[in-house]
């Protein structure tokens, strides 16, 4: 392979979710201005052993990352083609969240397959432990735990995993036996395996969605982890989103150093440059929305998670030195799409939904509850399931079609209401703490006038001027939308120190440049959605919504 001239140097950014796994290759142009030069994407198998179960195999996600690192280096814009692994400063990694591996430290082998974020198995523990808060007389039920963590009690999030694969795992519960136990989320699992066992760490963003670290100390909490029966010592070391985390021992890219680790959504959020006040929401097999609330710990009284958003360089080595984030997570938005392909086969491709749903003016009276893993926030209704209601004899697939794009906005605006609702207390009042260690400075909250996207389904343009439509709010789309790839790359330079957090938000007018293939910009605007609707509409449509919502309560069976 032809090696790039000395000139010209890269950063790179391997992007774990749900369903794939994908390198993309960025030219540095300048400090926090970066360029996405060439790219290679696998899926993995999705396994569902039984209803509301998903699993991934760690193994397989594993061997995608080495061939997406390796080819996508292969397209690079070298000339002659191709970019040599020396050219490559640092990579960083963002990674779906919750989801939980266990290997054996001795023989890294994996000792189940990974139970994946949206996995509902774990419902039966979150049961017990929310019954046992209430009859030790606590008041807090499914709260138990959200003091420290900022997160309830609920299927969701890793340590119920972790707890589950003890019980029901004998090779787990072996090897926690013989103390070689490492649990980790993929972030851990593709350090882990990537420096060839040298590393067992996490960064701050992902240990902030286990339920297991303190979102104070950034610590794990050691009477959480023995409410879940986790041995601390089987958890991995807690750093900073930017900071050092090996040295990659095998493969291409053998001797490039990783310098950052963040959750996708953590990633997407300082991909977008969200500043404090400011709300962004990622659109892929779910929806993930953000609000920036700096440096304050913001305990929601409306249904939504508090987490870390990042964290500098120095943290949590010597103080918490956090920006804070609500989170309101949607179960379903892409993922509702492939079942409009795959089990109901009423489209061919994920593309085809948007001119489908466009073919009718409207959804026609038809509303589709895609609660097929029950509901994340601000509902948190782990026995909904889903539902179609108002149908006729006029009813179409395109109708099914336009419901389930309804649905996905409408359960953003269910998010965005809740997170104004918390964001608009005062200081002082219940809910709202600020953590006064903190020395960044702050920002005082105000409603946001205009949501930032990214994702994948943002390209989907009937989606994105519903989505205005329903928040009666302007809609922003970058030109790049794989913002989440580029918020680990940006992340990584911090933690080479190629560039500063002070560099990546200096050059926030930069932010919709792309490259022209000359090594220069190309100045582009992004795309904005403006409202159509008037507020008496967006009222009478949610509320046609909820009632809808409220139909699919209680439906789960086991």
């Amino acid at each position: 392979m032809t090696s790039t001239a000395t000139t010209t140097r890269y950063v790179g950014a391997l992007d774990n979710g749900t369903t794939s796994t994908r390198f993309i290759l960025y030219r540095i142009e300048r400090p926090g201005v970066l360029t996405p030069v060439s790219s290679h994407q696998v899926e993995h198998a999705q396994t569902y052993p039984k209803p509301g179960w998903c699993e991934h195999d760690p193994e397989e996600i594993f061997a995608n990352a080495l061939t997406c690192m390796e080819r996508a280096c292969a397209r690079g814009d070298a000339p002659g083609g191709g970019v040599d692994a020396t050219a490559i400063e640092c990579i960083g990694i963002a990674n779906q969240r919750e989801t939980v591996v266990a290997w054996d430290a001795r023989t890294r082998e994996c000792l189940h397959n990974a139970i994946v974020w949206l996995d509902t198995r774990t419902r039966d523990i979150c049961d017990e432990l929310t019954r046992e808060a209430r009859e030790d007389g606590e008041d807090t039920g499914a709260d138990r735990f959200r003091e420290s963590c900022g997160l309830p009690i609920n299927t969701y999030f890793s340590a119920g995993k972790m707890r589950w694969l003890l019980e029901n795992s004998a090779r787990v519960r072996e090897a926690n036996k013989n103390g070689t136990l490492k649990f980790g989320t993929i972030d851990s699992w593709l350090v882990h395996r990537l420096t060839n066992g040298a590393r067992h760490v996490t960064d701050v963003t992902n240990a902030s969605r286990t339920m297991l670290m303190d979102l104070r100390t950034t610590r794990w909490r050691k009477d959480t982890c023995d409410a879940f029966q986790v041995n601390v010592e089987s958890l991995p070391e807690i750093l900073s989103s930017a900071d050092d985390f090996g040295t990659i021992a095998l493969g291409y890219l053998r001797g490039v150093k990783l310098t950052a680790a963040l959750g996708d959504q953590h990633a997407a959020t300082l991909g977008q440059r969200c500043r404090p006040g400011e709300a962004k929401c990622t659109y892929g097999t779910g929806c993930f929305m953000f609000l920036n609330t700096g440096c304050h710990v913001v305990t929601s009284e409306h249904g939504l998670l508090t987490t870390v958003a990042d964290s500098s360089e120095d943290a949590p080595r010597y103080a918490p030195n956090c920006l804070y984030a609500l989170e309101g997570s949607v179960a379903i938005a892409g993922a509702g799409v492939q079942w409009l392909r795959d089990n109901l086969g009423i489209i061919r491709s994920t593309s085809d939904v948007e001119p489908l749903a466009g073919s009718v003016d409207d959804a026609a009276g038809v509303v589709f509850v895609p609660a097929f893993t029950g509901l994340f926030a601000p509902r948190w209704k782990q026995d909904a399931r889903g539902v179609i209601v108002g149908l006729t004899q006029h009813s179409t697939a395109a109708h099914i079609a336009r419901a389930l794009l309804d649905a996905i906005c409408f359960q953003v605006k269910d998010v965005l209401d809740a997170m104004i609702a918390d964001v608009c207390r005062r200081p002082g009042e219940s809910g709202y703490v600020e953590n006064s260690d903190q020395l960044k400075s702050t920002a005082s909250f105000s409603v946001p006038n205009v949501l930032r996207v990214d994702g994948g389904a943002t390209a989907n343009a009937l989606l994105m001027q519903t989505q205005a439509d329903v928040l009666g709010m302007e809609i922003s789309r970058p030109r790049d939308v794989e913002t989440t790839a580029l918020g680990a790359a940006l992340a990584a330079g911090i933690g080479a120190g190629l560039w500063s957090e002070e560099d990546v938000f200096a050059r926030e007018g930069d932010f919709e440049r792309v490259g022209d293939g000359d090594g220069g910009a190309d100045e582009t605007a992004t795309t904005t959605f403006e409202p159509r609707t008037t507020a008496e509409e967006r009222a009478k449509r949610f509320a046609l919504w909820c009632e809808a919502v409220g139909k699919s309560f209680g439906l789960a069976r086991e």
